[in-house]
């Protein structure tokens, strides 16, 4: 058989978003994804493809170096495109040298994407610089320990003391007392000079401890600092205060579950990454498209006859652009009538088409859109609404009785997930927040999650009413009905509980 190829691919420090457009290439043509501990797992979710956990953590070890390196030889040797997907970059402290190699030694072909190292990402979301003209104008990495079968701690390669100089030391929280003392007895590193441990860098569950040398071990062990953390070493350590930037923002290492389809999730889900929060995508609902779409190809054969066409959601949107592509038309078809749409985001999905939606609300409900509806004196002009079967009957009522004559085509319905990870569930359980951006998600999530222990946030007041119904009280409420409008709601409720 032929033989295979692999990528050795760095996946960055922790933060899905710090991956390089090469690893995500490289990870969309994988057959095979063997992955580490330290390579975050939400990375590879999407991926559809055989996916082997070789991590290794301390001196637990799913598999030996050794075994790692023949299981990439073997997966190579089956003629599969395989990504040995390791945290930070695989050439820094990482063992993709030795990796390399054993590939060479087999004739394994390969290419090596660098990855954004945690030496450098981890202090820089603590706010720490390890360069600073007023501090440091040089900086060394260290590993933190030596191979297992060295002598003794003694083999580390210890520093010689540089006030104009920061130190990096990777993986050595299990050595930190054997560092800290040898660096003070015999490197003539000063007992106060500042120290920052940098645990899970980068992550929403990152935790930083700074003290002296002279004391950041029992500082370490009192704060229960685990493995993986970068330490840091010089006085750059003292601009953590000032510069501190990721674990100060209002939804720092929140758990928040995002109840969104996936393929509109992302929105949501990168922000509330960017403002520290632990994001847990839990699609509540799918979306499934009506099997028979001949009234809706019906209605677009005669749209000349309708004045104008609503839309209440940017799944409707999407779904009649595509029926609309299949019959070989575009939206030219529109051109001759106007086009309203519930909010925003509707209306942004529109424009992907090629179209500014001629009404938008002040209030991005169904309710809102009547009111707009109610200054147009539509009476006796023919409305075209195709929208979700689980759509409620607000608009299509209202309309109808101001007098217009409404064809409500159903093209698509909101279905509950068929499978999902118990780990997930526990995880959801347990969130701090369960954000609801539809009824629909509503229903679909208590259906799926009859308990929890997290707050609720609401898009709006319709997704409230829902959630009472179920005699759930909602703890927040967007004020705007939009993604912006309930991360603001988010945010300022725990700005007025901190």
């Amino acid at each position: 058989m032929e033989k295979g190829f692999v990528y050795l691919v760095g996946a960055g420090p922790g933060d899905p978003e710090l991956i390089t457009v090469k690893a995500l290439n490289a990870l969309t043509e994988a057959e095979c994804i063997i992955y580490d501990y330290l390579a975050n797992p939400h990375l590879i979710e999407e991926f559809d493809c055989e996916k082997i956990y070789v991590g290794k953590s301390g001196t637990s070890h799913t598999l030996t170096q050794e075994q790692i390196n023949q299981l990439l030889v073997d997966k190579a040797l089956e003629g599969k495109i395989v990504v040995r997907l390791k945290g930070g970059d695989p050439m820094i402290f990482g063992r993709g040298g030795e990796e390399a190699e054993e590939l060479v030694n087999a004739g394994i072909p390969f290419s090596v994407v660098p990855g954004i190292s945690s030496f450098y990402s981890a202090p820089t979301y603590a706010g720490i610089p390890l360069t600073h003209r007023d501090h440091s104008n040089a900086l060394e990495v260290i590993t933190g320990h030596r191979r297992s079968d060295a002598k003794n701690d003694d083999t580390l390669n210890l520093p010689v003391y540089d006030p104009d100089r920061t130190y990096t030391f990777l993986m050595g929280v299990k050595n930190l007392g054997h560092i800290a003392s040898t660096l003070i007895k015999e490197r003539n590193f000063p007992g106060d000079t500042p120290v920052a441990l940098i645990s899970w860098g980068t992550r929403p569950d990152q935790r930083v401890v700074t003290g002296l040398l002279k004391n950041i071990v029992d500082i370490v062990k009192s704060e229960e600092i685990k493995p993986p953390a970068v330490t840091v070493i010089g006085s750059v350590v003292s601009l953590r205060d000032r510069l501190r930037w990721f674990d100060n923002q209002p939804l720092f290492g929140k758990r928040i579950v995002v109840t969104r389809t996936r393929a509109q999730a992302s929105r949501l889900s990168r922000q509330l990454l960017r403002l520290g929060a632990d994001v847990i995508e839990f699609p509540t609902i799918d979306i499934e498209e009506e099997e028979d779409f001949t009234p809706l190809k019906n209605a677009i054969s005669k749209i000349d006859e309708f004045n104008w066409l609503f839309l209440t959601s940017q799944n409707a949107v999407t779904i009649l652009f595509k029926k609309l592509f299949s019959m070989g038309l575009d939206s030219r078809v529109f051109g001759g009538i106007k086009i309203a749409v519930i909010g925003p985001a509707t209306g942004d999905e529109l424009i992907k088409y090629g179209i500014r939606p001629d009404l938008v609300p002040e209030e991005y409900v169904a309710e809102g859109l009547l009111k707009e509806a109610a200054k147009l004196n539509i009476k006796g002009q023919k409305v075209l609404l195709p929208c979700s079967a689980d759509a409620r009957d607000v608009l299509a009522d209202g309309l109808g009785n101001m007098g217009a004559n409404v064809e409500r085509i159903h093209i698509y319905k909101a279905i509950q997930p068929k499978e999902i990870s118990s780990e997930v569930m526990d995880d959801v359980r347990n969130a701090d927040i369960i954000t609801f951006a539809s009824s629909s998600t509503v229903k679909n999530f208590f259906n799926l999650v009859p308990e929890i222990k997290g707050m609720t946030a609401c898009i709006g007041p319709v997704t409230a009413d829902t959630l009472r119904e179920l005699n759930i009280t909602p703890d927040i409420i967007a004020e705007e009905y939009t993604i912006k409008g309930l991360i603001k709601a988010m945010v300022e409720h725990f700005k007025r509980i901190q």
